[in-house]
């Protein structure tokens, strides 16, 4: 009997040690290979600490610098479907722009995860996905956590001003001026900071304003996202000078605002720093007015 019950207790501790490597070994080899296919997404899989997993990109992953090396599959628009099938990736993850890609994908039993990086819960909550997939929980969870903070931050500043965000390095205010609608994250930013976006009106994305469309805004803050703006040549003060010739409130205050950090407009964990530099925005704008 006791021979029996010692067999018995082998057993069960061999079935608990098989099946703990089974589970153990599912998890080292799931998503091993991951393509990212935007630059966002690049950025938040670095910064969870799994960029090593990374086999391919698209040709604007540029950050961190360990990103440049991978390989690219093509642009954010356009990638190559037969580069990204011959990298052998276990997961690819894309944004919600891509979703055709994501149909062809399966139909070579390739993995993929859809996500969206619209507004600013998109962007936390893309956050928390990726943190899933790569077993990156709790360092998902502090970014969040920071963000939310930073955000919190932001209220009680100033209130009620009318703040416009424009998207591109412009010398000339004569045409196609791109900001921000109301549907964008940076929309979110504004509102969460207790101010209202300059353009009111149901327009979503980056609506294309005019110099007249824009006097008619009448902004109180106008803050320009340049990341470009060294590869056009353009100082900075030439990009605030047509801002200053106008009849806006913005100009009277001289509270025009160029952000030509190369993270000004990417959807990633480093909102953080446009947080911040968001912040010092509306704090000179305060110590501006009480001149």
């Amino acid at each position: 009997m006791q021979h029996l019950q010692e067999h018995f207790i082998l057993g069960i501790r061999l079935f608990f040690r098989v099946f703990l490597l089974f589970v153990f070994s599912i998890h080292l080899s799931a998503n091993e290979k991951i393509i990212a296919l935007s630059p966002s997404i690049n950025e938040i899989i670095y910064a969870l600490g799994d960029g090593d997993k990374i086999v391919g990109n698209t040709t604007f992953c540029t950050y961190p610098e360990d990103a440049k090396a991978k390989a690219k599959v093509g642009g954010y628009f356009s990638p190559s479907l037969e580069k990204i099938i011959s990298l052998q990736p276990d997961m690819v993850i894309m944004q919600d722009s891509s979703a055709k890609l994501a149909k062809k994908l399966k139909k070579f039993d390739i993995k993929t995860k859809v996500v969206s990086l619209t507004t600013l819960e998109d962007i936390k909550n893309t956050i928390t996905i990726i943190g899933d997939i790569v077993d990156k929980k709790d360092e998902a969870n502090k970014i969040v956590s920071t963000i939310n903070k930073k955000l919190n931050d932001l209220k009680s500043i100033i209130k009620d001003k009318r703040i416009l965000i424009v998207i591109g390095a412009n010398s000339s205010l004569e045409k196609r001026i791109f900001v921000v609608g109301q549907n964008l994250y940076l929309n979110d930013i504004i509102l969460q900071s207790g101010n209202k976006n300059a353009l009111n009106s149901t327009r979503k994305g980056q609506p294309i304003l005019n110099m007249e469309n824009i006097i008619s805004t009448n902004p109180d803050i106008v803050i320009v996202l340049a990341p470009f703006r060294k590869t056009k040549n353009l100082s900075i003060q030439e990009l605030i000078n047509p801002w200053l010739d106008l009849p806006i409130n913005a100009a009277i205050t001289k509270s025009v605002f160029i952000l030509d950090k190369e993270y000004a407009g990417i959807s990633s964990h480093r909102l953080i720093y446009f947080l911040d530099d968001f912040k010092s925005y509306l704090e000179i704008y305060k110590k501006q007015i009480k001149k």
